[in-house]
């Protein structure tokens, strides 16, 4: 028999390849988890995350789940994690639960967050945790152009992978916007996100909000499902998985 834990986690993406486990690297945060589960399990075990962060991209809220032989102590496993785990990632929470939970396939809505600094040179202390865009920007015409990238969209053309066989279409629940001093926080929430598809929208958005494109153009762009009509790709640093949620 075996026993499957869901753990909460948060990184500082800052130093890592990504969540993903990569043959050429060993910086990934799978990466980190396995080699500490498998130590305690004393077996190989696969970590399973809700999605995959990009390379430089963080997490608040990362969900992640695995399955061991041995039953553990939800909160005496959760010290052991974060005793041998490195100091930019940290478990907050470790349940077990129903054997058949995914935290990938059974995620309902995630919610990301992309921080934005428009002053002229970023904070010290938060300079790795945002975009330094060093520009004021068009709120209203941002929340103009939110309105319309919201719904269930084909969203094709707010994705970097051309390859992608699978289909393109996600439901965007809300985008909200709040600004406090000179970093503006784009949230957006949604039941899954394409490759790329959080800093795409970000870049498009800033376009909209820097006056380089209107904000009715979010019709045309969805409409062309193709990468060249959307903005560009905001940088990874700005971007943090800050929710996952399940039914």
């Amino acid at each position: 028999m075996s026993y499957n834990y869901k753990i909460i986690l948060q990184y500082d993406g800052t130093r890592y390849d990504g969540w993903q486990k990569q043959g050429n690297t060993d910086h990934t945060i799978q990466g980190k988890l396995e080699a500490v589960v498998s130590k305690l399990a004393q077996t190989a075990t696969e970590v399973h995350g809700s999605g995959r962060t990009d390379a430089g991209v963080h997490a608040s809220g990362q969900t992640a789940n695995f399955h061991m032989e041995m039953r553990q102590e939800p909160e005496a496993l959760k010290d052991y994690l974060n005793r041998y785990l490195p100091e930019d990632i940290r478990v907050l929470n470790v349940e077990e639960v129903d054997g058949r939970f995914h935290s990938r396939l059974n995620a309902a809505r995630k919610t990301y967050t992309y921080y934005v600094d428009m002053s002229p040179k970023k904070n010290v202390f938060t300079r790795k945790y945002v975009y330094g865009l060093g520009q004021r920007l068009n709120l209203s015409a941002m929340e103009q152009a939110a309105v319309k990238l919201c719904g269930t969209h084909d969203f094709k053309s707010f994705c970097s992978n051309k390859k992608m066989k699978k289909p393109s279409v996600r439901t965007l629940h809300s985008i909200t916007f709040q600004q406090r001093e000179d970093v503006l926080e784009i949230r957006y929430t949604g039941d899954g996100f394409l490759y790329n598809m959080v800093r795409i929208l970000t870049g498009t958005l800033i376009e909209v909000g820097l006056g380089k494109r209107e904000p009715g153009s979010m019709d045309q762009i969805l409409e062309a499902k193709d990468r060249q009509a959307a903005g560009y790709t905001a940088p990874p640093e700005g971007l943090f998985l800050t929710k996952v949620e399940y039914e």
